[in-house]
């Protein structure tokens, strides 16, 4: 039975106003009185877009037609790296820059961003030869100006096998071992979203841009539907900016219906298995011997997830997921390095997949060959779209594109400049302090287990406090949502007050992660948090009807690739 919602909302809402009601309030005041920037999309760019310009000073409004973080920024290979396969391309200059936005991350959300080492097995007669390698690995830590987490490590056969015993001998000349970092990309949004609020942002999810407006023939703002009420209304903005990540072409034809695209989307998808089931110990980084790229296995607790693929795809960035195809070409890969894995479809706990919006090519390249770069560009009508970038590097995305705000503004009304806002320093919500086992063992002292303590630590950073409130509030919200899972019905209330959780997908999906993280995605707890939900936010039947139905259809997509397997080859 799930601990009562009213009360625990109710009470924690000086405490924690990034809710509901701020969105309610942020529509509004958006409304009322024009912004200098409006912001379309809330994605990991988006957010960081936001955050500078508040910083800077600027008024400013941020709307997304789903979830904050709802798109690609919530379905990624959770890293932040500076690319190692890049330096085959030759694209230094890109690695330099995703280099220094590893240490930057690493120092303003240590709690979401933690080092992580990579064993790169070498075998005989591979595409990346042990001398390329070798090269590579001089060049990536020259790069990082030799201040990544640690130097790379040369290991031959036999410390390898020592390292990572489950990996294929046959034809094992050695490994590089080198370090980068992994990241919970969903939360790195919620966190950068609210660093933009604290600083004076509006931020509503659930508010669609169904149309431009041109006063005098230039974008002035936007039309914006509230996906939850039902009311339109009109935003005015001295500057817009399209960052809507795989809908950007689709925003810049509401301002040009015969705008060329300038992207092109290729799909990533992951799978998630037992870990025990492959046997690693640190990540892995491998080159599928069925078409040579270079992918990742990945620890995730008791899970690894192995991915990505990288293909061209056409469908709608709304119904992208994993296909039959994708999931046995993925376990394939890992089952050629990890033979005594033979993973199977069964095997696989959860799929996702994302389209990454990269620059379309001016010559025709691989996927894979695509650039990560990005680009700033302004309409004749002077819509700004930010389009193409990494995950790794939305901070410097977003100081780029306000940068253009800010030229935009100056030229249209003479104000200064403001100076670029250090949004390198400021840590994150939750990043205040690098010493995340003090803040485990402050935990531990308020009496909850180790592994929760670490759990929430390694979620909420110093805000781990803030979700114990909640406990010490009403004592019911320390129980776990799920038996044996670290996960506090205390998370339930702060994603609602604190992190602008509105549906039961928000919650289960990209708040709690436990979609992710139980074999039946969480169905079995869905009911529970709905009742909670619905208690907290007003829902009638028919409302919570509607959330359990589409979280339940986000499952089901989630395994639609087991009904196409049989016509898939598995060897």
């Amino acid at each position: 039975m799930a601990p009562r919602g009213g009360q625990a909302g109710d009470r924690s809402t000086s405490e924690t106003p990034f809710s509901h009601r701020t969105r309610t309030a942020a529509l509004a005041s958006m409304a009322a009185e024009p912004v200098d920037l409006l912001v379309i999309g809330g994605g990991i760019t988006g957010a960081g877009i936001a955050r500078d310009a508040a910083l800077r000073g600027l008024r400013t409004a941020l709307v997304d037609k789903g979830d904050l973080g709802g798109g690609t920024s919530s379905v990624s290979s959770r890293l932040i790296h500076g690319g190692i396969r890049y330096l085959e391309q030759g694209d230094f200059r890109l690695v330099l820059e995703a280099s220094r936005e590893r240490r930057v991350l690493l120092g303003i959300a240590p709690h979401l961003v933690h080092p992580l080492p990579f064993l790169f097995p070498v075998y005989r007669g591979a595409r990346v030869p042990a001398w390329k390698l070798r090269a590579g690995m001089w060049l990536y830590d020259l790069l990082a100006a030799f201040r990544n987490v640690k130097a790379h490590r040369w290991l031959g056969r036999a410390a390898t096998v020592r390292l990572e015993p489950a990996l294929r001998e046959k034809e094992l000349q050695g490994a590089a071992l080198y370090y980068d970092a992994q990241t919970d990309d969903a939360r790195l949004v919620i966190a950068t979203m609210r660093s933009a609020a604290q600083a004076g942002a509006l931020v509503a999810s659930y508010a669609q841009v169904t149309g431009l407006i041109k006063p005098d023939g230039r974008v002035g703002g936007a039309t914006v539907n509230d996906a939850l009420s039902g009311r339109a209304s009109t935003v005015r903005a001295f500057v817009v900016v399209n960052a809507t990540g795989p809908w950007v072409d689709q925003v810049r034809r509401l301002d040009d219906p015969g705008a060329e695209p300038l992207l092109r989307l290729t799909k990533g998808v992951h799978v998630a298995v037992p870990r025990q089931r492959v046997g690693h110990t640190r990540a892995v980084a491998l080159t599928s011997p069925i078409d040579g790229r270079v992918m990742f296995v990945l620890p995730w607790g008791d899970l690894s997830y192995i991915g990505t693929t990288d293909t061209d795809d056409d469908e709608s960035p709304d119904e992208v997921r994993a296909t039959a195809a994708d999931v046995v070409y993925l376990l394939r890969s890992a089952n050629a390095f990890f033979p005594h894995a033979r993973l199977a479809p069964p095997d696989v706990v959860v799929t996702w997949a994302g389209l990454r919006p990269l620059l379309r090519p001016a010559r025709d390249v691989a996927p894979s060959g695509a650039s990560r770069e990005h680009r700033v560009v302004e309409s004749a009508s002077g819509l700004v779209t930010i389009a193409g970038g990494k995950l790794t590097t939305y901070r410097v995305m977003a100081r780029d594109a306000v940068d253009r705000v800010a030229t935009r503004l100056r030229a249209l009304d003479g104000r200064p400049r403001a100076p670029r806002a250090p949004t390198d320093r400021l840590p994150l919500p939750g990043g205040e302090t690098v010493d995340l086992e003090g803040l485990i063992k402050a935990a531990r002292d308020r009496g909850v287990s180790e592994t929760t303590a670490r759990h929430l630590v390694g979620a909420y950073g110093s805000e781990a406090a803030a979700v114990l409130n909640q406990v010490d509030r009403e004592r019911a919200l320390g129980r776990p949502i799920v038996t044996g899972h670290p996960v506090l019905w205390a998370e339930v209330a702060h994603a609602v007050e604190r992190e602008m959780a509105l549906r039961l997908s928000d919650v289960l999906v990209r708040r709690l992660h436990l979609f992710y993280a139980m074999r039946d995605q969480a169905v079995a707890a869905t009911n529970a948090v709905a009742d909670w939900l619905g208690g907290v936010l007003g829902w009638d039947g028919a409302r919570r009807a509607e959330e359990v139905e589409g979280y339940l259809a986000l499952v089901q997509r989630s395994r639609a690739f087991a009904h196409e397997v049989a016509g898939v080859p598995q060897v």
